[in-house]
C-alpha cells in the first residue's frame, strides 16, 4: 500500500529513495500519489535542465527521415552513411517491421508497467533472479546527485529459453517478437554501412562483434509535477553498435545538433523506427560515424513509454577502429579496449554527455 501523501511530502532523501527504489514503485508511483512539486531529489542543476524557449525559437532544424521500400537502391545506401556521419540519427519508415508488432510491444510496455509495485519488485536488481532481466528508476541512483524521471524493465537476451523462463510473462512474448522481427533491418543497416567503410562483406567475426549481443528496454516516463525541473533521461550517447527506438506519439527525445549544439526534437513518426549509432561503431569507424548526446524531457501531461533495442558487441569483444578503416595510414584516434570494461566504465557514474566514449580515445 502507498504511503499518504504528507509522509511523501515530508520524506527525506531516504524515504524517497526506499520508496521509489527498495519498494519497487518507482517515478511511476511517485507521480501517482498527486505531488503537485517535484521531489528535491530529481530537480536537476540549472545547466541540465531543458530550457523549451531558447532552444525551439531558433532551431527548425530535424533529423532526417528515410523511406526503405527498396533496400537496395543506392540512394537509401547514401542517406544512411550520410546520416550516420552528420547526425548520427535518423528514423526509417516502410521498414518492414510489421506495425501490428510495433503496437503489440507498446501495449505489453503499458502492461508491465500497470502490474503491481510488488509483481514489478520481483524483477528489481535485489531480487531478480538474473542479471539478465532487471527492473529499475532512474540510471545510475547510487551515483547520481540528481535523479531521472523514468522507470525501466532492461531484458538482455541470451536465447529464447530463458528468455521464456526469465522474462515477465505480461510482456515477454511481445518484446521477442519486436527484437526478432527487428533483425533484418539491422542486418541490412549494418550492411550499407559497413560498405560505407569500405568493409566489403560482414562474415561470421565481423557480425558476432557488431551485433554479438541485444538488450531491450521497456521505458516509462510517467506524467511530472514540474517538469521544468527534471529530465527524463540526461545528456549521453549510446554505448550500442547501433540503437533501433520504437516511441510512442508523445515526444519529447531530442538530440544534440553537433554544427550548431542545439537541441532538436525527433518528432514521433506513424509507424516509423529512430536509428542511432552508437560509441562501440563511433569507435569501429574511427569516428565517421558519430555517436551523438540525446537526452528525453520530463512531459506534464502525458506518461510516455519508448522501447529501445540495443545492438551491441558481446562483453568479450575486443573493439577498436575496424582494419579497413585505417589501412590507408589514417590517424587512429581510439584505443582497443574490451567491450565489458567500456560498459562498466558508462554504468558506473551519471549521465555526462559524450565523456565515454573520450575514455577509449589514445
Amino acid at each position: 500500500m502507498a504511503p499518504s501523501m504528507s509522509l511523501v511530502h515530508s520524506a527525506n532523501t531516504l524515504n524517497i529513495l526506499d520508496f521509489v527504489v527498495n519498494k519497487g514503485h518507482g517515478v511511476k508511483g511517485l507521480s501517482e500519489l498527486g505531488l503537485k512539486t517535484l521531489p528535491p531529489q530529481y530537480i536537476q542543476p540549472p545547466q541540465e535542465r531543458f530550457d523549451h524557449a531558447s532552444n525551439e525559437e531558433e532551431n527548425k532544424d530535424s533529423i532526417p527521415v528515410i523511406d526503405m521500400s527498396n533496400w537496395d537502391d543506392p540512394n537509401v545506401a547514401k542517406a544512411v552513411c550520410d546520416a550516420a556521419c552528420k547526425w548520427g540519427f535518423f528514423q526509417i519508415v516502410n521498414h518492414g517491421v510489421p506495425i501490428h508488432v510495433l503496437e503489440d510491444v507498446k501495449d505489453a510496455t503499458h502492461k508491465f508497467y500497470a502490474l503491481s509495485a510488488e509483481e514489478k519488485n520481483k524483477y528489481s536488481k535485489e531480487r531478480s533472479v538474473s542479471n539478465h532481466v532487471r527492473f529499475g528508476t532512474s540510471f545510475t541512483p547510487e551515483a547520481e546527485k540528481a535523479l531521472e524521471w523514468k522507470d525501466y524493465l532492461s531484458l538482455f537476451f541470451v536465447s529464447d529459453d530463458e528468455a521464456a523462463s526469465l522474462w515477465p510473462p505480461v510482456c515477454r512474448n511481445q518484446a521477442l517478437e519486436y527484437m526478432k522481427s527487428s533483425e533484418f533491418i539491422v542486418k541490412k543497416l549494418l550492411e550499407i554501412l559497413m560498405k560505407g567503410l569500405n568493409v566489403k562483406e560482414i562474415d561470421e567475426s565481423k557480425e558476432a562483434i557488431l551485433m554479438g549481443s541485444k538488450r531491450i528496454n521497456l521505458n516509462y516516463y510517467p506524467t511530472c509535477p514540474t517538469p521544468e525541473l527534471t529530465i527524463g533521461v540526461g545528456r549521453h550517447s549510446d554505448v550500442s553498435t547501433l540503437t533501433v527506438l520504437l516511441q510512442d506519439d508523445i515526444g519529447g527525445l531530442y538530440v544534440r545538433n553537433t554544427e550548431t549544439s542545439k537541441w532538436v526534437h525527433v518528432p514521433p513518426v506513424a509507424g516509423s523506427l529512430v536509428i542511432n549509432v552508437g560509441d562501440a561503431l563511433q569507435i569501429m569507424s574511427n569516428g565517421k560515424y558519430k555517436s551523438i548526446e540525446h537526452r528525453v524531457i520530463a512531459n506534464g501531461t502525458n506518461n510516455r513509454i519508448s522501447v529501445p533495442i540495443f545492438v551491441n558487441p558481446r562483453p568479450s569483444d575486443v573493439i577498436g577502429p575496424l582494419p579497413e578503416v585505417v589501412g590507408n595510414g589514417e590517424k587512429v584516434l581510439y584505443k582497443d579496449i574490451l567491450y565489458s570494461d567500456y560498459v562498466k566504465h558508462f554504468f558506473r557514474k551519471a549521465h555526462d554527455g559524450k565523456a565515454t566514449v573520450e575514455f577509449a580515445m589514445i
